[in-house]
């Protein structure tokens, strides 16, 4: 990550500022909650692949430093809200916006951060941004829909579960990648390439996500969290189609009936792992980056390209 914020770094600190300066309310409480999600602000991976995208096709400017404050609004809007619909006490190590200051007002922050995502475009005519972040937001909200239908019926098909990744997450880091090859280079098959890649690094991201539930590192998040919300990831899902009768009926038992109980979450990780879950998920992850990679090197070599393959491993090897 170090040689990536060598060649970005003077972009990410110059966006910092724009983005405070982005975010600012003159309502009191709505100011106080914005400087604590500032504080609190995760690895700025969107906006990290905004800027590598951009000058991977030409050089950062004004547009630029706008199509990244948009990802990150967005996103910052998004974990808001996810943070409401899971009922999550707890983002980043630190209280989420609904556990200090309750539902109703995480759910207007988070409308106040999309508002002001959507103002900075529009006041800009920065309209292909626009095109590109609401469809962003349209497919994350689909499958945000459709992971919580499938879990009350707990969908064991794979196919199902990569539609859900490829709408809720890969989305938002496609729709970065696009948008900073565009406010670049304004070349239509560029952005669709950096789209396609973005989407195939957004998946393996996702797949990494799931893999911690299983894991012991300390990642901000409970291990066994999605089990407990009956989301059945990709190492769950493989477990369940590749085990016997019994086990599997248990497996299912045990998610819709024992899923807070801590002794039944353990048992369905020991049996995950047993069944090869988490080897093959791995595979299917490390599938996804080399297919991302592909992407990247049809375009010259360069420091770029080669902060961007770095970010791309940093997204399968990290440790939280």
């Amino acid at each position: 990550m170090d040689f990536v914020k060598n060649i970005i770094g003077k972009e990410l600190s110059t966006f910092e500022k724009k983005f405070e300066d982005a975010v600012r309310s003159n309502t009191p409480m709505l100011d106080r909650i914005l400087k604590y999600i500032i504080k609190r602000k995760g690895k700025q991976m969107r906006p990290m692949f905004v800027f590598l995208s951009a000058k991977l096709i030409g050089e950062v400017n004004e547009s630029t430093y706008r199509a990244a404050a948009l990802v990150e609004l967005l996103h910052t809007a998004t974990l808001v809200h996810d943070d409401v619909v899971d009922e999550s006490m707890e983002r980043r190590g630190f209280f989420s916006i609904n556990a200090i200051w309750k539902n109703k007002i995480a759910v207007l922050v988070g409308d106040y951060l999309l508002s002001k995502g959507l103002l900075l475009s529009t006041s800009h005519d920065d309209f292909m941004h626009l095109h590109i972040l609401t469809d962003a937001v349209r497919q994350m909200s689909e499958g945000e829909l459709l992971q919580i239908e499938k879990s009350r019926k707990l969908n064991l098909d794979e196919d199902v579960y990569f539609e859900i990744i490829r709408n809720k997450t890969a989305s938002l880091l496609s729709s970065a990648c696009a948008v900073g090859a565009y406010s670049t280079g304004k070349d239509e098959k560029k952005t669709e390439l950096m789209r396609v890649f973005g989407q195939k690094v957004g998946i393996a991201f996702q797949i990494k996500d799931d893999l911690f539930d299983y894991g012991k590192e300390d990642v901000g998040k409970p291990t066994g969290n999605d089990i407990r919300e009956k989301k059945l990831t990709l190492p769950l899902i493989y477990t369940l189609n590749n085990t016997d009768k019994a086990t599997r009926r248990k497996l299912i038992f045990m998610l819709k009936n024992e899923n807070k109980n801590k002794e039944s979450i353990n048992f369905i990780i020991e049996k995950v792992i047993e069944a090869g879950g988490i080897r093959y998920a791995e595979a299917k992850m490390n599938s996804y980056r080399d297919e991302a990679l592909e992407i990247l090197h049809s375009f010259d070599p360069s420091p770029v390209r080669n902060a961007l393959e770095d970010l791309v491993r940093f997204t399968t090897d990290r440790k939280y």
